[in-house]
């Protein structure tokens, strides 16, 4: 199987559920790649957005060690159409003035308490969102932080079980309640 299959068999699986997923099917060729699309501030808050969604825990690291600002940064560039690039950018900024607005700082100023807040509260107004032909923005950027975290380094070998080697194929391994899913 060559890359472009692995892709589209990946993009198939998530049943192009992820936003972007077209680039997958498309052989990952995107006409709407523009190099300016983030300011260097939008990384250290992309970072902290994905700490909030997945942050550390005692046995695993959070999305801020996965760099999940860079990955959401590279993935919106790289994949994204022109409208839905529109749709992540200008929602970063809402995000900005939305948080300015209620609690009078930045997002990154903000209490562990008032993050989980804010983004709880933008989570149950992305499930009311009714605009079927686009996205709402936070949940670009919470697809984007799961699919990044659990794809890099520190999200598959730490949060998930992983072996590097798998032996030979166990169909029926019993589950203990709480432990971590398989990355491999």
């Amino acid at each position: 199987m060559n890359r472009r299959e692995a892709l589209s068999t990946l993009a198939l699986l998530f049943g192009g559920t992820i936003i972007g997923a077209n680039a997958f099917l498309t052989g990952c060729s995107t006409s709407g790649k523009k190099a300016d699309l983030f300011e260097a501030d939008d990384i250290p808050l992309l970072d902290s957005i994905g700490d909030t969604i997945i942050p550390v825990t005692v046995s695993s690291p959070g999305a801020k060690d996965a760099k999940i600002g860079e990955f959401m940064k590279t993935m919106v560039t790289d994949l994204y159409s022109a409208e839905e690039q529109k749709t992540f950018t200008d929602g970063l900024s809402q995000f900005r003035s939305t948080c300015q607005q209620k609690y009078g700082k930045s997002f990154s100023s903000l209490s562990a308490k008032d993050r989980y807040e804010f983004l709880s509260e933008l989570d149950e107004e992305s499930r009311q969102w009714k605009n079927g032909e686009n996205p709402h923005y936070f949940i670009m950027m919470k697809q984007l932080t799961l699919w990044g975290y659990f794809t890099s380094e520190p999200g598959a070998t730490k949060a998930l079980k992983y072996v590097s080697v798998p032996g030979k194929y166990e169909g029926e391994i019993p589950y203990i309640k709480g432990d971590r899913a398989w990355a491999t």
